[in-house]
């Protein structure tokens, strides 16, 4: 499962934003990887006053940065396309200055990733792990995020 860690300001987002900003980048992963919602987890990490620095010196600016963990394996230009839309999105939900919003992924080979109880499947093959699922474990997968 792709994780999503979004940090900003203490309070910097209200319940709606974060609403917003966690669907959207469920939504853009899914776009970019053709994997399915339900793989997408979104964290919302609030930085109190002086615990953020850039460049050694306290935060002075709107920042918001999200730090995408993915499994490994997918074409530059779906990454690229997924940072986009990541990027695009919160500018547009927060209204925060572009320059202010990073994004990043890191990736992880599936191998090295369990989740569900289960190893996770290479890229493009997620319908297959689906099915091989035992059918509790499929269908609350599958109920996720409705």
């Amino acid at each position: 499962m792709p994780t999503y860690v979004v940090s900003a300001a203490a309070g910097r987002f209200s319940e709606d934003e974060k609403l917003k900003i966690a669907q959207a980048i469920t939504r853009s992963h899914n776009e970019a990887t053709g994997a399915q919602g339900f793989f997408a987890q979104v964290i919302f990490n609030e930085v109190g006053a002086g615990n953020h620095f850039i460049g050694g010196a306290p935060l002075r600016a709107d920042q918001i940065f999200v730090h995408g963990h993915i499994r490994a394996g997918r074409p530059d230009d779906r990454k690229r396309l997924l940072l986009a839309r990541i990027v695009d999105a919160v500018v547009e939900i927060t209204s925060a200055e572009r320059r202010f919003v990073w994004a990043y992924i890191s990736e992880i080979p599936p191998l090295q990733m369990i989740e569900y109880g289960c190893e996770l499947p290479l890229p493009g093959q997620e319908n297959n792990w689906l099915e091989s699922l035992a059918e509790a474990d499929r269908d609350y997968l599958l109920s996720l995020g409705r």
